[in-house]
């Protein structure tokens, strides 16, 4: 597997992911034993050749600054060589391959504010939409539904006591970019009345050729002055 190019030959595509793994999952692809859950937030796998990978999962927020972005890779090269995964449903997680470094990166995580749990009989962090940040045609905003639900719900993320796990997810219009018809509870924003068109406006405030594409039904067009 060492042996497969981690660059790019073309200027098409991205680097193959396999050169980006960490050492002891290059070594052991494929050939995982069993994982097992110690505590809530933190897996260990155990390879057939004996090495363990240990996980150390924390929710974060989908939408991160570069103060989050740059946290989040001072604790990987600190504490796991560098290395760190997201998740699909938000999650970032840090791959050791100490484990006494487990305990001082959680201390260090809960410090910063960034829970770690998500795993096994558990809430972990929903999957939600751009919300009015990037979307143009959001009926509802991501971010704030997303942290009012989830702080009400953060003992079930750091904890395993659910009968099984539970997965949220929230769409802001009913494109469901959110995943909301494959998950366990769904939260969807709807128009309820048709936009309504500042005419006089929409040319100073927008990319009028992008705002046109973006409306689901067609009902902006664009004329110009002589039209």
């Amino acid at each position: 597997m060492n042996d497969l190019p981690t660059k790019r030959r073309t200027d098409l595509g991205a680097p193959n992911y396999r050169g980006f793994l960490p050492p002891v999952v290059q070594r052991n692809y494929g050939q995982w034993r069993r994982h097992e859950i110690p505590r809530p937030g933190v897996l260990v796998h155990t390879a057939e050749s004996g090495e363990q990978l240990y996980t150390v999962r924390a929710g974060s927020p989908r939408l991160l600054s570069t103060r989050t972005i740059r946290l989040f890779a001072a604790l990987a090269d600190e504490f796991s060589e560098g290395y760190l995964r997201f998740t699909s449903r938000n999650n970032v997680e840090f791959l050791l391959t100490d484990p006494s470094r487990v305990e001082p990166l959680i201390a260090r995580l809960s410090e910063a504010g960034y829970p770690v749990g998500g795993t096994g009989a558990s809430i972990t962090s929903m999957v939600h939409t751009q919300g009015w940040v990037h979307c143009h045609s959001a009926a509802s905003d991501a971010s704030g539904v997303t942290k009012s639900v989830m702080d009400e719900l953060s003992p079930y993320f750091s904890s395993m006591k659910l009968p099984a796990r539970v997965r949220i997810a929230f769409a802001c219009c009913m494109n469901m970019c959110g995943a909301v018809h494959c998950s366990d509870i769904a939260i969807l924003g709807l128009h309820r009345k048709p936009p309504r068109v500042d005419h006089a406006g929409i040319s100073r405030g927008c990319e009028v050729p992008t705002t046109v594409a973006a409306c689901p039904t067609g009902a902006l067009a664009w004329k110009d002055q002589e039209g």
